[in-house]
């Protein structure tokens, strides 16, 4: 299969380039305009599509149940100023069941995935993007100025079930999990790496965790013991969507109340 491979396939504007690095890792960068915002067709005809490239190519080098492979996400590396900006809300309110028909589907996709995933966070990380990176089984992310951030809060967007519950299983503590949610703590690279959230600070690739986890895929095993142990998670990505708004918790309060 040759390579890099742009996504959408003929699209004079690619949203994502799957690149083959070295014998056992692939690389996605997104390059989805300035940010990388996420939405319908950023997941739906570009990332899964991704997935399944490079899982069928991995299948493919072997007869064998699995064999040595781990994938990179990682932002635009031309600006390494954004990872991801989260999602794009404007495009996603155009059409209902964003959430359920595509967004659970992702992080599903990911928690099956036969290898292991290190997130290659070049720059600043927002909402929907934190979520994609804690998603994966590893996180690097540079040491310079860049924030992470999960700030549905601000913007007034209640927290799908899949979200809660990834949260709940990836940060170390419920005291993180009330201030990455209800404070929306913007947190420095540095302070996740204290928390154990980041694994490596590295400016520029992976700092070789990618190849050191590699051979871990060659059992076969790898995404499902990722499925059996986040299976809260993936379950989780299932439920039947639940949007309550703040404007209609505030009504329904309002006649609660008399007012």
């Amino acid at each position: 299969m040759p390579y890099p491979i742009r996504l959408p396939i003929g699209s004079p504007a690619p949203l994502e380039s799957i690149h083959h690095p070295t014998h056992t890792t692939w690389e996605l960068e997104m390059h989805h305009g300035v940010d990388n915002r996420i939405n319908h067709e950023f997941i739906d005809e570009v990332f899964l599509k991704a997935l399944d490239l490079v899982e069928r190519d991995w299948r493919s080098s072997t007869s064998e149940v699995g064999a040595p492979g781990a994938l990179i996400i990682v932002g635009q590396k031309s600006q390494q100023k954004f990872f991801s900006n989260g999602l794009d809300y404007e495009g996603i309110s155009k059409g209902p069941g964003f959430f359920t028909n595509y967004f659970d589907v992702w992080i599903r996709r990911l928690i099956d995935f036969p290898m292991p995933i290190i997130a290659a966070i070049n720059g600043h990380c927002f909402a929907a993007a934190f979520v994609l990176a804690l998603a994966c089984d590893y996180r690097v992310m540079t040491s310079g100025k860049a924030w992470c951030c999960l700030n549905e809060l601000e913007v007034g967007a209640p927290l799908r079930p899949s979200v809660a519950t990834l949260l709940n299983y990836k940060f170390p503590s419920p005291k993180i999990v009330r201030d990455a949610t209800l404070d929306a703590r913007r947190f420095t690279p540095q302070e996740l790496h204290a928390l154990g959230v980041i694994d490596v600070l590295a400016d520029g690739g992976t700092d070789g965790l990618a190849e050191a986890k590699a051979p871990r895929a060659k059992t076969g095993v790898y995404g499902l013991m990722r499925t059996d142990m986040m299976k809260d998670v993936f379950n989780a990505t299932k439920l039947d969507e639940r949007r309550i708004l703040a404007v209609d918790a505030a009504a329904l309060a309002r006649r609660q109340l008399d007012l």
